[in-house]
């Protein structure tokens, strides 16, 4: 199992206590009853693969196919929203005042907690904002949690368009780690960071575009693979 580089702190420190544990574990087993040592060594290794599976960094194939947006993160779909561009005045110059639709992914403590370049993606805007951390289903996590949008200039199908995604902690994540910078370019399905345990990313995209969306509510997506909008030319809106 790989291990993403974002977690290394985290990793390092469970391992180390692992071993201690196990340590202990085994003079138990030596000195005091063979069974509690077994049971208690079992216990800890279990621990310690849970721990450092929410550090698991995968391998993606991404797709060559360039007239797509992937998912930004691993999870499930939970809103798809118009969100008007009064709403994030902080976007207007990137979106140029244009109208967003936001999708909005959940992301539990089983998910891989990665998260990708939707696209090939010209990082010029970024922005940490402190806050709660009101579970990432909680309607108030939107507004209301940590959170940390990046926004640029994507290439989808020889074609650009103002892209943003948010990384926003939840009850349990209580940090997020991105290394995307202004000036910067992501290519599609980078792994530029991550939201540490349970978490919601959200990917706005313009909307009354040529971009259709082509995931649902309820639908299960993997950052980097899923499709989450495909350019249609024939769209001329």
């Amino acid at each position: 199992m790989k291990l993403t580089k974002y977690g290394k702190r985290e990793w390092g420190i469970a391992t180390a206590v692992a071993v201690v544990l196990l340590a202990g574990t085994i003079a138990c087993g030596i000195f005091l009853s063979h069974s509690a040592g077994l049971y208690l060594s079992i216990l800890v290794i279990a621990l310690w693969v849970a721990f450092v599976g929410f550090f698991r960094d995968p391998s993606r194939a991404i797709t060559l196919q360039d007239d797509l947006l992937l998912s930004p993160a691993d999870g499930v779909v939970k809103d798809i929203e118009l969100i008007r561009a009064s709403d994030y005045p902080q976007l207007a110059e990137v979106f140029e005042g244009r109208d967003m639709l936001r999708v909005g992914i959940f992301l539990s403590v089983f998910n891989v907690h990665l998260n990708r370049a939707p696209a090939d993606l010209v990082v010029k805007f970024r922005e940490y904002k402190e806050g709660c951390y009101y579970d990432a289903r909680d309607s108030r996590a939107v507004k209301e949690n940590e959170s940390l949008i990046i926004a640029g200039t994507a290439t989808v199908g020889g074609r650009e368009y103002p892209i943003a995604v948010k990384q926003i902690s939840g009850a349990i994540a209580r940090r997020i780690v991105c290394e995307a910078q202004p000036g910067m370019t992501l290519k599609r399905g980078e792994r530029y960071g991550m939201i540490k345990f349970g978490s919601r990313t959200e990917l706005y995209i313009p909307a009354k575009s040529d971009l259709e969306i082509m995931v649902r509510l309820g639908d299960k997506v993997q950052g980097g693979l899923t499709v989450m909008a495909r350019l249609n030319r024939d769209n001329k809106a």
